[in-house]
């Protein structure tokens, strides 16, 4: 939210710029202390961007994010917002209907994004007006209609391509970062969120985790491997900063353009960087490991998530089903024609 929260008066006020009339509205606050001034600027500010019939979806939107506060959530709802709000932040969700939503899907496949794309932002618009609802801001939140999620493009790399990969990453940091990737099965922001106080030597564990309700993807402690070892041990012997995967004591926010310029030099094309997770579930599980051992290294909330991602790599599972099925040990019918029936005698 676009406030300012300043004093007036003896007491507080909360003050905006109306981006309809670019004129600045300010009003007085009841509040004692600057935390209570912190949460009822937030309603003020609500109430003066309803409409006519209540609060507007931008309105809430930003609301939303702010609430979100360091969330890795409220860092993405920034770059959904750029297509959502354009299209619906004028509406009040009771406006909001499922032609709605089948036109900005239709929209945004015109613009050339993906379902899954689609799909995700209409649910970050599903997910704020959900909390509006919750949080007593608005009666209901209406139903948002989204595409099917696409099926998961799982493209397994081979140890071949996996080892060309790690060879032609150039940047120590990008090769760490893959090498941490391929050795963990964790996701990108996993590994570059990782900090030395949960890499431990001495019990050879990795702690991909952080506090509670920071992220909402799940996370998992793993042991490390001879590979992650040794990547970590010359890593550790020259650290500069906090952080394990870094460039000149920088936290590295993204390795994306290294990441594909690793790519070309290896002479891979279309691996996204989240095939690195894929490979993994998948060497498990073609290997035997058991669906639940996978799920909980992969750190998912659920086992229905593993399955439903990787069940197609795992057809020995329906072996003995298919043995059901098997007739091969039945001898050819015999020839029970009698001269006596036979139409031809």
């Amino acid at each position: 939210m676009q406030i300012t929260i300043g004093r007036l008066r003896g007491g507080y006020c909360v003050s905006w710029r109306d981006p309809e009339t670019g004129k600045r509205r300010r009003f007085q606050l009841a509040a004692r202390s600057r935390a209570e001034a912190e949460a009822e600027a937030r309603d003020v500010y609500l109430r003066g961007r309803a409409s006519r019939g209540g609060v507007t979806v931008e309105a809430i939107w930003q609301a939303y994010v702010s609430d979100l506060g360091d969330k890795p959530t409220a860092t993405t709802m920034v770059y959904t917002g750029k297509a959502i709000l354009p299209f619906f932040g004028a509406f009040r969700p009771d406006q909001i209907g499922a032609a709605d939503c089948r036109a900005y899907a239709a929209r945004r496949r015109q613009d050339g994004r993906t379902i899954g794309t689609v799909h995700t932002e209409l649910g970050h618009l599903r997910s704020a007006l959900r909390w509006a609802a919750k949080t007593g801001l608005i009666p209901r939140a209406p139903h948002i209609e989204r595409p099917p999620k696409p099926a998961s493009r799982v493209r397994p790399m081979s140890d071949v391509e996996l080892r060309a990969l790690i060879a032609a990453c150039t940047a120590p940091h990008v090769r760490l970062a893959v090498i941490l990737l391929a050795a963990t099965g964790a996701r990108v922001g996993a590994v570059l969120d990782l900090t030395w106080d949960r890499v431990s030597f001495e019990t050879g564990l990795i702690d991909l985790r952080l506090p509670d309700g920071v992220t909402r993807k799940g996370r998992a402690v793993v042991p490390m491997n001879r590979m992650a070892r040794e990547a970590l041990r010359q890593a550790h012997a020259a650290r500069l900063s906090d952080h394990v995967v870094e460039w000149a004591g920088n936290r590295v926010k993204s390795i994306r353009t290294g990441y594909r310029a690793a790519m070309l030099r290896a002479g891979l094309s279309d691996l996204s960087i989240h095939q690195i997770r894929h490979t993994v579930a998948v060497k498990m599980l073609q290997a035997g490991r058991p669906l639940v051992e996978v799920s909980q290294f992969l750190g998912h909330s659920n086992i229905q998530i593993t399955e439903r991602t990787y069940a197609r790599f795992m057809p020995e599972r329906f072996t003995a089903a298919a043995q059901l099925l098997d007739l091969s040990g039945f001898d050819e019918p015999a020839n029970t024609s009698q001269t006596g029936n036979d139409p031809s005698t």
